[in-house]
C-alpha cells in the first residue's frame, strides 16, 4: 500500500514539474510579433534550425519621445529575455526596483521640404508648418529648429548576399566617399553592418572615417539574405542604445537589392522599429536589370514610411551621386516637436503629417507616423 502511495505521489509531482515547465516556456517572450503568431498556432510542427539569430524581443513599450529611455537587449544573438528583466528575478521586490511611469505627450519628426524641382528648402519658419496628427491639427508646436548641423548618428548597411556580387567593390567604395564627406570627427559617428543570413558589424560607433573604411573593405559577399533583420537589429541594438548627449539625427543607409529570404522578423516589424527609433532610412538599390522589380518596391516601402528618400541607380556610376544626393539631405532638415491634440496612452499607431502653409508647390517628407505610449 505505501508502494502504491508513494508511486501516486511520484507521478503527481512529475506531473506538477511538466505543467510548471511548460508554463515558464511560453512566458518566454518571442522575438517579434510574427513570432506570436507562429507559437499560437496548436500542434505546429518545430522549424528547423536557422543560420540567422532571430533579433530578441521588440521593445512592447511605444513611446514618441525620447527614444533613448526605450530598453534594449544586447545583441540579436539567442539570449534569454529575461537576462534583462528585473521583474522575473525573485529578489527583486518594490522597495529595492520602484517602478517609475512618465506620461509621454510630446512627439518629436525630423523633415524636409522641397520646391517643385526637387531642391531643398532651407528658410522656413515655425509659423510656415501645421503638424496634423491622425488628421487632427496638433494642440501646440512646442519647439521648431533648422537642424543643418545637427550631430549625426548614421549606420552604413550594405547587403553582403551572393544576389549583390557584380558591383559589390564599386558600392563599396562609394560607400566610402560618402562616410569620408559625411562623418565630421569629434561630432558625427558611424557604424558599419555587412549582412547575409546575419548581421556582422564591422565597425562599431565611430567617428574616425579610416577604421569606417576598413569596416567597408572587410565585407565580403557570400550567403542568404536576412534584409529585415539587419534593419531591425541596427535600429534596437545599435542606434537606440547609442549613448547621446544631446538631439543628433539618426538614419540608416541601406544598399540591397530588397531581396530577403532568411529574416525572422517581417518588414513591417522592421519598419515598425525603425519608427520606434526615430530612424530615417535612405535605400540605394543595387538591381541593375534597368527596370523596377519586386525588391525595389520594398525598398521604397521602407524608406518612405520612415520619411527617407529610395534611390535607383541603374548605371554603376549614379550610385556615388545616390550617397551625394543623401549627404545634401542630411544637412538640409527641420526638426520640430508638437503636443497632439489628444494622445492616449493605449499603444496606439497615429499618422503624421506636416504641411507648408502659405507656400504652393513645397513638398514636406516626414516618417509616416509613431506609436503612443503604451501604459
Amino acid at each position: 500500500m505505501r508502494a502504491r502511495n508513494a508511486f501516486f505521489l511520484g507521478g503527481v509531482a512529475l506531473l506538477a514539474a511538466a505543467v510548471f515547465a511548460q508554463s515558464t516556456e511560453q512566458n518566454e517572450l518571442p522575438s517579434a510579433p510574427s513570432a506570436v503568431q507562429q507559437q499560437s498556432k496548436p500542434q505546429a510542427p518545430a522549424p528547423p534550425p536557422q543560420n540567422a539569430p532571430a533579433p530578441e524581443q521588440p521593445a512592447t513599450q511605444p513611446q514618441t519621445t525620447p527614444p533613448a529611455e526605450q530598453p534594449a537587449t544586447e545583441s540579436p544573438k539567442n539570449e534569454s529575455p529575461k537576462a534583462n528583466d528585473k521583474t522575473s528575478s525573485p529578489g527583486t521586490s518594490e522597495e529595492t526596483a520602484p517602478t517609475i511611469f512618465r506620461t509621454v505627450n510630446e512627439v518629436n519628426v525630423v523633415f524636409t521640404v522641397t520646391d517643385k524641382h526637387g531642391r531643398y528648402v532651407k528658410d522656413l519658419k515655425k509659423n510656415d508648418f501645421k503638424v496634423l496628427d491622425d488628421t487632427r491639427p496638433a494642440d501646440e508646436i512646442r519647439s521648431f529648429h533648422n537642424e543643418t548641423d545637427l550631430p549625426l548618428e548614421v549606420g552604413l548597411l550594405v547587403d553582403a548576399s551572393n544576389s549583390v556580387r557584380d558591383r559589390f567593390k564599386f558600392e563599396q567604395e562609394s560607400a566610402i566617399e560618402f562616410l569620408n564627406q559625411t562623418i565630421r570627427p569629434r561630432y558625427d559617428k558611424a557604424f558599419v553592418v555587412g549582412f547575409d543570413a546575419t548581421p556582422e558589424v564591422t565597425q562599431d560607433f565611430t567617428d574616425n572615417t579610416e577604421l569606417l573604411s576598413r569596416g567597408v573593405r572587410a565585407l565580403r559577399p557570400g550567403g542568404g539574405t536576412a534584409l529585415y533583420d539587419a534593419i531591425y537589429y541596427a535600429c534596437r541594438d545599435k542606434l537606440l542604445k547609442a549613448q547621446q548627449s544631446g538631439p543628433v539625427r539618426r538614419a540608416i543607409i541601406l544598399l540591397s537589392d530588397g531581396d530577403d529570404n532568411q529574416s525572422h522578423v517581417s518588414r513591417e516589424e522592421a519598419i515598425d522599429m525603425a519608427q520606434r527609433a526615430e530612424v530615417i532610412v535612405y535605400t540605394i538599390s543595387t538591381n541593375i536589370i534597368g527596370s523596377r522589380n519586386k525588391g525595389d518596391k520594398i525598398l521604397e516601402r521602407i524608406a518612405n514610411a520612415s520619411g527617407g528618400r529610395p534611390f535607383f541607380p541603374f548605371q554603376i556610376t549614379d550610385v556615388a551621386n545616390a550617397f551625394a544626393e543623401i549627404q545634401d539631405e542630411l544637412r538640409s532638415q527641420y526638426a520640430l516637436s508638437y503636443k497632439p491634440a489628444d494622445l492616449k496612452a493605449d499603444g496606439r499607431y497615429h499618422s503624421i503629417e506636416i504641411l507648408a502653409q502659405n507656400h504652393k508647390n513645397l513638398r514636406v517628407r516626414s516618417r509616416r507616423g509613431y506609436y503612443a505610449p503604451a501604459q
